[in-house]
């Protein structure tokens, strides 16, 4: 049985789509590629099952339309299995429609037409949605799409006689499930992923994270220990948190750095463990040498990290830690959940770059019940911390409420939403009302970058230069603020 796991192509003015391993979705300019952990866990998985697979990402490769259809017309899998998100969802449901239209006209030398199974946040939280509109055959639900896929596999294989919870299906012009899905998996039974099946090198690159290249993704856990934040999607495939064992992971950094002669890796695990959990993998990467290879990135939180965690952490050779702004208001954190005061914002930036990291703080704008006032004081608070050298980098971005989220059913009860066209969904307008004009909210966003652009914080950068890779980092980053200036204007 042959396996296609893919992106496929998105050919869109709007930019190049940030789709795979992405909590919000945008288009950039300058691209961005992600390297995706699940799928490729996946990829591995029914390969060591005995599934032939090939890993096929239009995306990153730059194909169009009629290069696919041709690729599956003359590869003829069994099954095509790819992820989708709110904002892509739609051209998800054309293209497979096209699939089936194509091969059912002649095209396949066979003469069968491919199964074809969608995955991801949006079709988890609205999984009959895309059976009703589009030919699709299956819909596998929850964050454990890897297990699932084989599950599915195995059964149309006829190795399994049950289907796993959490897929959905049709059956003759009814829709069925097999049950809610259940995070029962163990994830240390999962095979360390095979990157050359998954074209490791198509991510190691194109990433503006990255200080030192190549670099790679994996995760230690899914997904986040909080997993409350009202905005988030992620907590729709992960309402319960587990992670890998720490000698797990470092098992498999191990192999990483062996193999491939990885410079990074960033674990996008929702917030890296903390306690116990990060002091052990902490003294096993500097044990067992690692922290003298490799540079290590992850998402954190704000108040998460005592002195001596930092200093651990430094010491294991930690670089970038990612944290959630989001706002500098105190209403604003307390109604999306956050658990967090302002003032651990700016504590929690001083306490880490005087460890010696790197904070990367994330800002979003739009919020429905924030004045123009309310949203100043986050674009004054991300330059000061940007421009004193207390965050080392940022990323603004329009708050989207996407399906599944609380914030999502808090717009509809409020009446919030401008549409419901999951096309818009893209960050290139606000889809939610707000107390003031779209322009002003974009430009908010806009503004932000632009600070990179001042002269403090200019010549704070050049003062921090050390060596090379520190001069390349720069070089590649400014590339791509200056992308994402672009990538808020509105499309038109």
């Amino acid at each position: 049985m042959k396996i296609i796991i893919s992106y496929p192509p998105l050919s869109n003015e709007k930019g190049c789509p940030t789709l795979g391993q992405n909590r919000q979705f945008q288009y950039f300019k300058e691209p961005t590629l992600i390297y995706p952990v699940v799928p490729a866990t996946a990829a591995t998985l029914l390969k060591e099952n005995g599934f032939e697979v090939i890993w096929n990402d239009c995306l990153a490769n730059g194909w169009g339309s009629a290069q696919f259809l041709e690729f599956i017309k003359k590869e003829q899998p069994d099954l095509i299995a790819f992820e989708t998100k709110t904002p892509v969802v739609k051209l998800h449901w054309k293209i497979i429609d096209d699939i089936k239209a194509f091969l059912s006209k002649g095209q396949s030398p066979s003469g069968t037409v491919p199964l074809i199974a969608l995955f991801g946040d949006h079709v988890t939280a609205l999984p009959e949605e895309s059976l009703k509109n589009s030919k699709v055959d299956f819909v596998l639900t929850g964050g454990d799409y890897d297990f699932l896929l084989l599950n599915l596999s195995n059964f149309l294989a006829g190795k399994e006689k049950t289907l796993e919870d959490g897929i959905y299906y049709r059956e003759g012009n009814e829709i069925k499930s097999s049950g809610r899905f259940k995070l029962k998996h163990d994830l240390n039974k999962l095979p360390f992923i095979d990157r050359d099946l998954t074209s490791w090198q198509d991510y190691a690159f194109k990433n503006g994270n990255y200080k030192r290249i190549p670099g790679t993704y994996i995760m230690s856990a899914r997904d986040c220990w909080w997993g409350k934040c009202t905005f988030c999607s992620w907590p729709t495939l992960y309402p319960e948190f587990r992670t890998r064992d720490a000698s797990n992971v470092l098992d498999e950094i191990g192999q990483i750095i062996e193999k491939y002669n990885i410079k990074e890796i960033m674990d996008d695990s929702g917030c890296f463990p903390v306690g116990n959990w990060l002091k052990e993998f902490c003294t096993g990467m500097i044990k067992r040498g690692f922290n003298k290879k490799i540079y290590f990135d992850c998402n954190m939180r704000f108040g998460a990290l005592t002195k001596e965690d930092l200093s651990l952490m430094k010491k294991a050779n930690f670089r970038l830690l990612l944290f959630g702004l989001e706002s500098a208001n105190q209403a604003t954190l307390d109604r999306l959940n956050k658990n967090l005061k302002v003032e651990k914002i700016i504590e929690g930036c001083k306490e880490a770059t005087g460890a010696g990291l790197y904070p990367h703080v994330t800002i979003m704008f739009g919020y429905p019940w924030e004045t123009y006032e309310d949203a100043l004081k986050t674009l004054n608070l991300g330059k000061w911390l940007l421009k004193k050298g207390y965050a080392y980098t940022m990323q603004a971005t329009m708050v989207i409420p996407y399906p599944g989220s609380p914030l999502f059913k808090e717009c509809q009860s409020n009446n919030w939403l401008k549409t419901l066209n999951w096309d818009d969904f893209d960050m290139k307008q606000p889809v939610m009302q707000t107390l003031f004009s779209e322009e002003k909210v974009m430009q908010l966003v806009q503004d932000m970058y632009k600070v990179s652009y001042q002269p403090e914080f200019i010549l704070r950068k050049l003062s921090s230069v050390r060596d090379i890779d520190d001069l390349k980092y720069w070089l590649r980053a400014s590339r791509k603020v200056f992308g994402h200036i672009f990538d808020f204007k509105k499309h038109e």
